[in-house]
């Protein structure tokens, strides 16, 4: 039996020790718990800095539904991340489905995340995520992770 690691938190500075996206594209602002292997729940603050609303949409700004996964994905794939030896490699997201964009995104919004690893194998995530404005499900998929690094372990030379 796997023993789970403890939760700990990151701010922001600790979040880019462990991954590889930067402002303005870093779409997670702070992690209140991840368990390395196992979940990860955090947050991002929408405020009229974020540089999507000054094109999406001009008169009706709010946050792009693409970016809303991504901020998930990068939040989940902070549960690899944090894993032995994966500080600072890259994960790509490889697919994504299931997705739900159910309510728009603004400014002075906080989009509380929960995300779960539901398996890692070889490189290979399965994912799950929601966000969650004001209590109120704001988007949620179903997301497979990959990490190159580990990938090229298992590939068969020819």
């Amino acid at each position: 039996m796997m023993k789970v690691m403890e939760g700990f938190s990151l701010d922001k500075n600790a979040i880019l020790e462990y991954q590889r996206n930067r402002p303005p594209y870093l779409m997670v602002d702070y992690v209140t718990e991840v368990i390395p292997g196992v979940s990860a729940n955090g947050y991002k603050d929408l405020t009229d800095e974020d540089w999507f609303f000054k094109c999406h949409f001009p008169g009706d700004p709010n946050m792009p539904g693409m970016l809303q996964i991504e901020a998930l994905v990068q939040l989940c794939a902070l549960t690899v991340f944090t894993l032995p030896g994966n500080k600072g490699k890259v994960v790509y997201l490889s697919s994504a489905d299931k997705l739900k964009l159910k309510r728009k995104i603004v400014s002075g919004d906080r989009l509380k995340m929960k995300t779960e690893l539901l398996s890692w194998r070889r490189g290979i995530g399965k994912c799950t995520g929601a966000g969650t404005v004001n209590g109120e499900i704001a988007c949620r998929a179903d997301f497979v992770i990959a990490m190159p690094d580990i990938l090229e372990e298992f590939q068969v030379s020819s």
